[in-house]
């Protein structure tokens, strides 16, 4: 059995009426499930949305049936566990079930908002890993009151809970955190097709599931999608750790500066060519997700979840059924 494919919900990049009717035609169109964003801020002005997560799934819930991930939650410095506990039950409950708690360590553009010191890397996973524990007690139903290295918790009950608690998957871009992911998560998120960290986190987990995420920019020509993927999506070709560390917006967009039109052009997918974006995610069916996520950057999203639902996820679908060719090959235009 081939991977589920999803669209991404950009709550950098788009309203709240957006991501509905974004995830309604998704359904039409085929996709089988739907990871969410969770950001107070964009990662610059040019984006210019940032919904409350929560809210928007409520309303996701009894627009479709397609079930939800955050992509992701960090559940830390923020907002406290207890209380990401409560709204993740909570979601759970309204979407019967289909909802996964998605979790990681975070960046400084989103947590440092209440004024608390932005903690180096190890910290954040020694905070994260202490919040998932916290969560699972709280899922039980039972009073629970906690003194713990970075949280305290007196007497608190979750009284509204789904039937069973719903997975946590955690995301994770090197070594340390994988090896985290791979001990205390149900599943493992990421961002790239990397075979060996994922390959690394089957081996520590026991094999457990996998989802990864990406973004492309439909357009009609590939020239304006580029011009949309550089003036949104700059940032996200910002190397290294700076997209944990920097603390606004006008930091990033200050940073991605440096980033040029063709280390865009390198990285993402641009244009209506339906071949193009069928090998971009090519990758992703290869190395053997479990669940495959791709969102469209800039406003010709309708025309994206058209084409992608009409000619991409076929073939996607294809490419992932046993005995199949590689993906790149089956992508090529000669196939």
């Amino acid at each position: 059995m081939g991977p589920r494919f999803g669209y991404f919900l950009s709550c950098e990049e788009f309203g709240p009426e957006d991501l509905v009717a974004q995830a309604v035609k998704a359904e039409a169109a085929g996709f089988d499930c739907l990871w969410i964003s969770d950001h107070f801020h964009p990662w610059n002005d040019e984006q210019g949305q940032s919904p409350f997560v929560w809210s928007v799934i409520g309303a996701l819930s009894q627009a479709c049936s397609l079930p939800v991930t955050t992509a992701v939650t960090c559940p830390t410095v923020r907002m406290n566990p207890a209380i990401v506990a409560q709204a993740a039950a909570t979601c759970a409950v309204m979407l019967d079930g289909r909802f996964t708690l998605g979790v990681g360590t975070g960046e400084a553009l989103n947590e440092h908002i209440l004024g608390d010191a932005w903690p180096t890397v190890d910290i954040r996973l020694e905070m994260l890993e202490e919040a998932v524990a916290l969560i699972r007690r709280l899922w039980t139903g039972e009073f629970v009151s906690h003194r713990g290295s970075h949280y305290r918790v007196d007497t608190a009950r979750i009284y509204t809970l789904p039937d069973e608690p719903p997975p946590i998957f955690m995301s994770g871009f090197g070594p340390q955190a994988v090896d985290v992911a791979a001990r205390i998560a149900d599943g493992y998120i990421t961002t790239s097709p990397d075979t060996a960290m994922l390959e690394r986190f089957r081996d520590r987990s026991g094999g457990k599931p996998a989802q990864a995420g990406t973004k492309v920019a439909w357009a009609p020509t590939a020239a304006e999608g580029l011009e949309i993927a550089h003036r949104v999506w700059g940032t996200s070709g910002l190397p290294g750790e700076l997209a944990q560390v920097l603390p606004s917006p006008r930091h990033f967009e200050q940073a991605a500066e440096l980033v040029t039109l063709e280390q865009t052009r390198d990285k993402v997918t641009c244009g209506s060519d339906p071949v193009e974006h069928v090998t971009a995610l090519a990758p992703y069916v290869d190395a053997g997700f479990e669940e495959v996520y791709v969102a469209n950057m800039g406003p010709h999203w309708a025309d994206m979840i058209d084409m992608f639902g009409a000619e991409v996820l076929p073939r996607l679908r294809d490419l992932g059924q046993p005995g199949a060719v590689s993906g790149r090959a089956a992508g090529s235009k000669n196939a």
